[in-house]
């Protein structure tokens, strides 16, 4: 079916039909434009949502991904992002192969249509003219036709008359004559317009309006299809993405899947192992018989505690053992046999051969792990000046183990990085050599030697670490010469107690506390333990101190101060150079003795002097 011969007569309405066609295609580019940002809209969230769950550079949240849970959910935040990109893809699709190419061929039909329908009214226009030269041609050839009668009755008349002069007669039958003649003229003339305004006519209805109608179907259908081509292309846009998506969407049930529950319990083990055994059973103990205090349990609150007065049961202890100590600088060890027995003319009850209770328990509290709820411990001062030591000898055995292994292998990494770059300079030093022109070999020689003196650094601290870890390892004696020596002046100071208070003083990593009167003052009861273990009085000052100059603290345990400052003293240097102070209640810590001037007050309580 044709538009020109079946809607000949409808050119307003196929205006108005066709201009509704553009207004549906706009609308259209317009959906798809909006899809498009909602597309890019999207992406962005995603990457953001992925971004914001993504583990900090050297964070505690970088540790956390090693376990197999974690390393899923980074997975699943890095299929995220291609899931985003996916989305970007769809946008930067839609709107290349659809919004742009239908806004070009939008203006191209508005053009196509304006020619048309401007055409077509040109052809109104035409026959419109020649209708109205057939209207005068008519209206003309009626008024001559009209007056040429009037003309012939005006001369019958005259001629009819006998009072008319033959003059008279004459003059109007040669008006009537010119009259009929002008009638014929506008007949011919009317004849002929009228024959042209039918050609013309027929032309118009039969040729040039179905001519420029079938054009504007054609283009009417161009656009209906047009629009049919982007919805599938729309379509396609998406399909197209979806085995990607797909992909990603198996990448995270693959990473789901790679869950290990055995290797996340594991991993556990392997961060937080102590390494120690537990305890073993407390032995009975039988009170029904007389008995004498061993020196192993009186010597904890006798054998240096003359003049101190007795500990009140409900009260709070200062003196504790090693899950209640503020530091944890170790004094010299003790020497190998630790127990009650081994003292020298050391009272022994007759009927207990073994440990008392008290002693037993108070050795099942010092074996107890790291307790984190203790103030001393939230704060970090596991170490004097709240560093980790060289040898990690602050953590339990199997931390240590591996803390020392991590650095063999990064010390061995850097040597073998240190031994190809003194292969490259000796390659390059051989080809100076056959190519003087290139270089002057004697150039590479200062850096070969600081190359190879950086080898022998890295291989001797590889060596004390390797060391280290062979001694915690059970390969080497167990115990440094410095530890030795230190457990030697030790037993000369103090020769009666030393054995006794040997196993209370320990560690469960091997170090021990300092204060050895402490040790001496402490008899803890379960009810002192559970106060102790849930909140711990704060040190009280035991003087003031200006600081002469500014102190920079940037090692864990240290505290800055500024040049003039005034701080109170909580624990005076005990020869070590450092002096530990407290600025409120929350901020604490050492700096060096020689940069602050103390005023200790005597009667503080806690006050004391080390020599």
């Amino acid at each position: 079916m044709s538009w020109g011969t079946e809607l000949w007569d409808q050119f307003d309405n196929l205006e108005k039909h066709t201009q509704w066609g553009i207004d549906i295609l706009e609308k259209y580019i317009k959906f798809v434009k909006e899809r498009t940002e909602i597309e890019l809209s999207y992406a962005k969230q995603l990457r953001n949502l992925a971004k914001k769950y993504q583990p900090k550079k050297n964070s505690k949240e970088e540790e956390e991904y090693r376990y197999t849970a974690c390393k899923a959910f980074l997975s699943t935040l890095n299929e995220m992002n291609d899931y985003a990109g996916q989305h970007e893809v769809i946008s930067e699709n839609m709107t290349s192969n659809i919004t742009v190419e239908l806004a070009r061929y939008v203006q191209e039909l508005k053009q196509e249509r304006k020619s048309y329908f401007h055409d077509g009214r040109k052809a109104q226009q035409h026959i419109e003219i020649c209708w109205k030269q057939l209207e005068s041609s008519k209206r003309r050839f009626e008024r001559d036709c009209k007056e040429a009668d009037r003309a012939q009755q005006y001369f019958e008349k005259m001629d009819a008359d006998i009072n008319v002069t033959k003059a008279d007669v004459e003059k109007a039958r040669q008006q009537a004559q010119a009259r009929h003649q002008m009638a014929e003229d506008s007949k011919a003339d009317y004849s002929s317009i009228l024959q042209k305004f039918n050609h013309e006519q027929h032309e118009y209805y039969h040729t040039h309006i179905p001519n420029i109608f079938q054009k504007i179907q054609e283009m009417e259908e161009r656009r209906i299809v047009r629009i049919g081509e982007s919805m599938k292309t729309y379509a396609e846009v998406d399909r197209q993405v979806i085995p990607i998506i797909g992909k990603c969407l198996d990448e995270i049930v693959k990473a789901a899947e790679s869950i290990d529950q055995k290797n996340d319990s594991q991993l556990v083990i392997e961060a937080y192992k102590s390494g120690f055994e537990p305890p073993g059973d407390i032995e009975f103990e039988d009170y029904t018989q007389p008995m004498k205090r061993t020196v192993s349990d009186n010597s904890l609150s006798n054998s240096r505690g003359e003049g101190k007065p007795e500990l009140k049961f409900g009260g709070k202890s200062k003196g504790k053992l090693w899950p209640f100590i503020k530091k944890n600088k170790p004094p010299p060890p003790p020497p190998a046999s630790a127990s009650p027995s081994a003292v020298p003319n050391g009272p022994q009850s007759p009927k207990q051969p073994k440990e008392p209770l008290s002693h037993r328990f108070n050795e099942f509290m010092t074996s107890k792990p790291k307790i984190h709820c203790f103030r001393s411990l939230k704060r970090g001062l596991s170490l004097k000046l709240g560093a980790t030591p060289e040898d990690f000898s602050n953590l339990p055995p199997e931390q240590r183990r591996k803390k020392l292994q991590q650095k063999v292998d990064e010390l061995n990494k850097e040597i073998q990085k240190e031994m190809d770059q003194r292969d490259a300079i000796t390659k390059m030093k051989d080809v100076y050599l056959k190519n003087p022109q290139m270089g002057d070999p004697a150039s590479l020689d200062h850096k070969l030697t600081e190359v190879s003196q950086n080898i022998e650094k890295l291989r001797l601290e590889a060596q004390k670490f390797e060391a280290w870890l062979a001694e915690v390892e059970g390969r080497l004696p167990a115990r440094s010469e410095q530890a030795r020596r230190q457990s030697g002046m030790f037993d000369a100071q103090n020769p009666a107690t030393v054995n006794n208070c040997a196993q209370d003083r320990e560690s469960p990593d091997g170090s021990y506390t300092e204060d050895q009167s402490q040790e001496g003052e402490v008899k803890v009861l379960a009810t002192d333990f559970d106060d102790e273990f849930d909140e711990e009085e704060p040190l009280p000052a035991i003087g003031t101190c200006k600081a002469l100059y500014t102190f920079e603290g940037q090692n864990e345990g240290t505290i800055s101060v500024v040049e003039g400052e005034t701080l109170y003293v909580i624990e005076e240097d005990k020869g070590d150079g450092w002096t530990r102070i407290r600025r409120n209640e929350d901020e604490e810590g050492y700096v060096p003795t020689s940069y602050v001037e103390v005023y200790l007050d005597k009667n503080a309580k806690g006050a004391k002097t080390y020599i």
